[in-house]
């Protein structure tokens, strides 16, 4: 039996097949339907980092041809989520507990988000908050949104 999470094993298989990625999103969509709505696609999961893109389309675009701003807090909220996910060992669980974003320019292209933690979390036996990074950025690699999603994350109960 392996303490790593089952995020990141599947992932670590299902990466190196053909499809594999777009497998393991729809996996992620089935589990937590609203993320299918930007249409995601994982790219990258590794420990306290995660990568994916989402596709401009008519359906999470605003009123002035941009992708809408909730579309972005959806696509920070999934690759936040899916990187604290695939770094906290089984033994703990997480919750987002709070974000805060900023919104940088119009995005009028695809998108792609990437998370990171500003450092390496300890886990212990108290729980504590976590900050995952998340900054958006567009085709031409222009940050057009950064936010930060604090996670409540804390040891599971024992029987």
């Amino acid at each position: 039996m392996t303490d790593t999470p089952i995020a990141l094993r599947s992932w670590n298989t299902l990466s190196k097949l053909p499809l594999g990625a777009q497998l393991f999103t729809r996996a992620i969509c089935m589990k937590a339907p609203y993320f299918a709505s930007i249409k995601p696609r994982f790219v990258e999961l590794a420990f306290g980092h995660c990568v994916a893109t989402a596709k401009k389309h008519r359906a999470i675009t605003n009123h002035l041809g941009g992708v809408h701003a909730i579309a972005l807090c959806n696509l920070a909220e999934l690759v936040g989520g899916i990187m604290t996910e695939a770094s906290v060992p089984t033994t703990h669980r997480w919750i987002p507990k709070g974000m805060t974003v900023e919104y940088l320019k119009k995005a009028n292209t695809d998108v792609r988000g990437i998370a990171r933690f500003d450092k390496e979390p300890v886990f212990g036996d108290q729980g504590f908050e976590l900050p995952a990074h998340v900054e958006i950025v567009d085709r031409a690699g222009d940050a057009v949104f950064r936010g930060v999603i604090t996670m409540w994350v804390s040891p599971k109960r024992r029987p």
